[in-house]
């Protein structure tokens, strides 16, 4: 593999190639779905926390779907101009929570477990034990705290040195 000595390295990068292409091919199953319903994945994420769990913060639903504050007040602006959530205002105003309204609970009531059926589709091709074989490494890959996370330098070179400017 050209600039790459090393074959741990190697071995990363087919890995990862195989882990983008994987997750694209799942989500290219769930996805039509999703727009037919007039949603992205990342508004399904957010109706779907809370409906499970209830009103919570912007903050905490950006935690839960991975998504950036800019984008999560953008996502949650969209679902409630559809009439899909309301933001209620706590007494603490510096948290606005949000919450499902009447037509948001059935929306995804609707959607997400034919959703979730599409999702399961995907991983028909392993047994149970290789579905929880590879639940627990993706956990381990995805929460290795010891990992160094690449910055870059003024140079717009990557270091993995967590000094690096």
């Amino acid at each position: 593999m050209f600039g790459v000595d090393s074959p741990a390295v190697e071995a990363a990068l087919r890995a990862y190639v195989k882990l983008v292409r994987a997750a694209r091919a799942v989500s290219d199953r769930a996805e039509p779905r999703l727009a037919a319903a007039g949603l992205t994945a990342t508004q399904l994420g957010v109706l779907e926390a809370v409906l499970h769990l209830g009103p919570l913060s912007q903050r905490d639903l950006g935690h839960k779907v991975l998504t950036s504050p800019g984008n999560m007040t953008d996502v949650v602006d969209k679902l409630a101009a559809r009439g899909l959530v309301r933001r209620l205002c706590p007494a603490d105003r510096r948290s606005r929570l949000v919450e499902l309204t009447d037509a948001g609970r059935k929306l995804i009531e609707q959607v997400f477990p034919p959703h979730a059926a599409d999702i399961a589709a995907s991983f028909a091709a392993l047994t149970a034990d290789e579905l929880a074989t590879l639940d627990a490494l993706l956990r381990k890959l995805g929460l290795d705290p010891a990992a160094p996370r690449p910055t870059c330098t003024g140079n717009h070179s990557i270091s993995n040195d967590r000094r690096a400017p």
